[in-house]
């Protein structure tokens, strides 16, 4: 290995602060790969959560891999060495289960690179025995598991703490058996999706069919934790190389109590579960962290113990900290807590300037009620705002764009006018990003809009805010968008995308090469009968209701009042 390599493996190891695995010694050993860099990887609770959890089972040893930068791909290829592992310098072949743990679609195209370079073929049909089994986790693996399913062994449908400790006891019991008959081993277990045991044909329209090949291969059920007091998720190695530097990160809730129409974490996480003040607390003692504690959640306000936790957090020396409030939860006691801390910005998401758009996505939120948080938070001495936006929202005019335009100029003056008056005037940021419809939610049915579309509505929104005092505004790439929305909503043959993809081409040449179509999966509507590629797996979300419930949003679009149902009752809770 290169002196480059060794430096960039040695300095992150040397930066880093806490869990160390166990001794290598008879332990089943298992491959943690993040498709992403270091950097990005490491500020990733889920990844910390694994890792600590893989570790923390008995006769387990876990080590992590990581997407090099750039620089240090173009060494790994120039010296002909694979992968390393960070903990030890091994290859990842010598490991008994990789493990990949994927929270973001656009991470998909690090694939084919990070493949070449732990040198393992990239379809799971070219492999053979003499290669570890590959599972894949986290929420892509059981929002949609078919773009990758030519890709991975097998995967993860639903959360880690019920399914990982039976995987492991399966393989450490099963270590000699042929690679076929251990799939089929744990196909068996709740949680495990194979995909080799399904054979997919597409009709005439494109649509898949599924057709079962093992005995007993069915929809498989989503698994989660009933008690998630029973395992905190917290970070368990500190370093400086993350987004976070030293902040140690602490979920406080999993899921969310909103149905908001466009958002997968309120469906697919249900029900919504709190992590106990005492539970907290204990694990905030037992920690030798003093410093920034960054509270995560789908809806850190909405957490009963938010103010008590937080000032428990601060009496014993520390800060707090938190991505975002929900608007019509922040009350001035939170606001005051993260003042005292330090905090410098908080972010806010309306999601869209109308109303009309608001109750279509079923937000629950008005502009009064918006109004009425950005003065709690100015008043509270935080002076930074971030605003999240979305556009081409199913049913988006263009009075809904300049809606956009009104209500920051409105957030303007009345944080200006606090912010003048208590003396600290700071910057109001928009994240504008592209609606991209995502499985198990009400919108799931709905086209995206094309890129022509978008381009022209950034460029309103460009034209009327560059001139507006104290704002500015980042949009998110189109190419970025465009390819979270394919492969959200992607089949099987999307996976024949990616190597393309990776390799810069654009997504209708890709499509063109692969005999496939950008408007197909990206650009149509849903019909309620078509069968969808994610279907394959249960999450316990009864289609029917979400099909009601995306009913009520075409009716908010062309103006009719909501009816108040009872679709709910057909979810998880």
């Amino acid at each position: 290995m290169s002196r480059r390599l060794q430096d960039t493996y040695r300095q992150q190891l040397e930066a880093e602060s806490g869990l160390s695995p166990p001794p290598w010694g008879g332990r089943l050993s298992v491959a943690l790969v993040c498709p992403n860099t270091y950097h990005q990887g490491m500020s990733n609770l889920g990844v910390q959560m694994v890792y600590a959890m893989l570790n923390s089972l008995p006769s387990t040893r876990c080590e992590r891999f990581f997407m090099p930068v750039p620089a240090d791909v173009e060494e790994h290829r120039r010296c002909g060495v694979p992968l390393l592992s960070l903990e030890t310098g091994r290859p990842i072949v010598d490991f008994d289960l990789i493990a990949f743990s994927i929270s973001f679609e656009n991470d998909y195209l690090n694939l084919p690179p990070l493949f070449e370079l732990m040198q393992i073929p990239l379809l799971r049909r070219e492999r053979n025995e003499k290669y570890p089994l590959l599972l894949c986790g986290g929420v892509c693996a059981f929002l949609n598991p078919e773009p990758l399913a030519e890709v991975m062994d097998l995967f993860a449908i639903g959360e880690a703490e019920p399914i990982l400790p039976g995987v492991i006891e399966l393989l450490q019991s099963r270590c000699d058996v042929p690679r076929d008959q251990l799939l089929g081993d744990l196909s068996t277990l709740p949680g495990i999706y194979v995909p080799e045991h399904y054979s997919v044909d597409y009709d005439e329209h494109g649509l898949p069919v599924y057709r079962s090949l093992a005995v007993g291969a069915g929809k498989v059920t989503r698994q989660w934790a009933k008690n998630i007091d029973a395992s905190m998720a917290m970070t368990c190695v500190l370093t400086p190389r993350t987004e976070f530097a030293d902040m140690r990160l602490i979920e406080v809730s999993r899921g969310c109590p909103r149905a908001c129409r466009f958002c997968a974490a309120g469906f697919i996480y249900r029900p919504f579960r709190q992590h106990s003040l005492e539970v907290l607390t204990a694990e905030l003692a037992d920690s030798s962290h003093v410093g920034r504690t960054g509270l995560v959640a789908a809806a850190v306000t909405d957490s009963d113990a938010l103010v008590q936790f937080g000032r428990a957090i601060q009496a014993g020396g520390g800060d707090v900290s938190v991505s975002s409030v929900r608007i019509d939860a922040i009350s001035a006691a939170e606001v005051a807590m993260l003042a005292d801390s330090g905090h410098k910005t908080l972010a806010l998401a309306p999601e869209a300037g109308s109303q009309r758009l608001r109750d279509l996505l079923n937000k629950g939120i008005d502009e009064e009620q918006i109004l009425a948080a950005v003065t709690k938070i100015a008043q509270g001495g935080i002076p930074n705002l971030k605003l999240y936006f979305m556009i081409g929202l199913p049913g988006e005019l263009s009075e809904d764009v300049e809606a956009i335009v009104t209500l920051t100029e409105k957030i303007r003056r009345q944080w200006e006018a606090i912010g003048r008056g208590i003396g600290r005037l700071g910057r109001i940021t928009l994240s504008v990003n592209p609606f991209v419809p995502k499985p198990w939610t009400p919108l799931q049915w709905v086209p995206m809009a094309r890129r022509s579309e978008l381009e022209k509505t950034y460029r309103l929104l460009q034209k009327c805010l560059r001139t507006m005092p104290n704002v500015e505004i980042h949009c998110e790439s189109l190419r970025s968008a465009e390819i979270q929305g394919l492969f959200a909503r992607g089949d099987r043959r999307t996976a024949r995308l990616l190597p393309l993809l990776a390799a810069g081409k654009g997504l209708k040449a890709a499509c063109r090469e692969e005999g496939l179509t950008v408007d197909f999966y990206l650009h149509r509507s849903r019909s309620e009968q078509e069968p969808l590629p994610w279907e394959v797996v249960d999450l316990g979300i009864d289609r029917r209701h979400l099909w009601q419930e995306y009913q009520e949003a075409l009716n908010f679009r062309v103006g009719h009042p909501c009816r108040q149902g009872c679709w709910r009752c057909g979810l998880v809770c």
